[in-house]
Parts: structure tokens; C-alpha cells; sequence
């Protein structure tokens, strides 16, 4: 089985739906699914970036699992890519250790597909760009990437239908997971 590794950075967790389902759906067909959740971990953002390190190197396989906010990664996320992917560590001349371990990003998004292609580009695909690039200059390959759309009820998007695409979006990540 691969040792794989679920890096959740949520700061609104507990008031998640599509979020939570999805780690749910994970940890429950997957049992050997290490999860860590940094805003939780870290509420103070003082990330233990020895911790962190030794988790990522215990691991085959890492799935960033967050949502999009304001165009962007949670702050928390940001700061954990700073903090933990460090010189010698991530990259240099000596920086191998996460090299090809396989990434797997799962995204949240808020508004519908639609909303989020303007005549030039999709946005969504257009942030994950600087993740995308990280992932590529640590020597780690990305293995997959799964964005699931609107997710807010604010949108108008039920909560049912919500969860229901989120239990999907689960099932695609763990298929990618256990396939790869």
C-alpha cells in the first residue's frame, strides 16, 4: 500500500462541506491515510517545520488538500510551503529529499467553472501555476490535480448536491491513489 500523506489547510474547517466530506470520504477508504491539519496543528502559524519535514519524508505520495481562497492558497499553506521547504531540504545542491515523491492537489473552489474562465484562461488553472512550479522545482512530480467547483452554498449551490460531489471528487483522488 502507498504511504501516502493528506496535508489539509483549512482555517474554516469545522464550517466545510465539500472540504470535509472529501477528507472524510478519503480517511475512510483509506485507513493508512496520514492526515495533518496545519491550521489546526499550527493556529499561532508557528509551523514545526522538523515535523513537517520528517512527516513529508515518511511518505510516498502527498495530497494538498485545501480550498481557493481569493485566488490563492490559504495563508497557511503559503507559509508552510516557506517554512518547511527548505534550502538542502527541498532544494539545492544537496536538496533531494522530496525528490520523485508524487503530489497529488485537490482544490475547492467557491464559484462555479464558468465563473472562473474569463476569454483567455481558466483562473483556477492560472493560480495553480505557482503550486504546479513548486512541485516541479523540489524535484517531486505531480501526479494529478482535481479541482471540484462550486462548493458554496452561498452560491446557491445546495448542500445535498455539495456533498454528493464531493464524496465523487473523493472517490476520483483515492482512485488516482491507489491506481498510481
Amino acid at each position: 500500500m502507498i504511504m501516502a500523506l493528506l496535508i489539509l489547510a483549512h482555517p474554516y474547517y469545522a464550517q466545510s462541506i465539500a472540504n470535509k466530506t472529501i477528507v472524510s470520504e478519503l480517511v475512510k477508504t483509506y485507513p493508512d491515510l496520514e492526515v495533518r491539519d496545519i491550521f489546526q496543528l499550527y493556529p499561532d502559524y508557528k509551523i514545526d517545520v522538523s515535523a513537517e519535514q520528517k512527516a513529508l519524508l515518511r511518505h510516498d505520495t502527498i495530497i494538498l488538500q485545501y480550498p481557493m481562497f481569493w485566488f490563492n492558497m490559504p495563508a497557511i499553506l503559503k507559509l508552510w510551503f516557506d517554512e518547511v521547504f527548505t534550502y538542502q531540504f527541498a532544494y539545492g545542491s544537496q536538496g533531494d529529499k522530496l525528490k520523485d515523491k508524487k503530489v497529488i492537489i485537490s482544490m475547492t473552489v467557491g464559484q462555479k467553472e464558468a465563473d472562473m474562465v474569463n476569454d483567455r484562461e481558466n483562473l483556477a488553472d492560472s493560480f495553480l501555476k505557482a503550486v504546479q512550479y513548486s512541485i516541479q522545482y523540489t524535484q517531486m512530480q505531480l501526479s494529478a490535480t482535481y479541482l471540484l467547483y462550486h462548493v458554496s452554498p452561498l452560491s446557491g449551490n445546495p448542500e445535498s448536491k455539495i456533498k454528493l460531489e464531493a464524496v465523487e471528487h473523493g472517490h476520483k483522488v483515492l482512485k488516482h491513489l491507489t491506481e498510481a
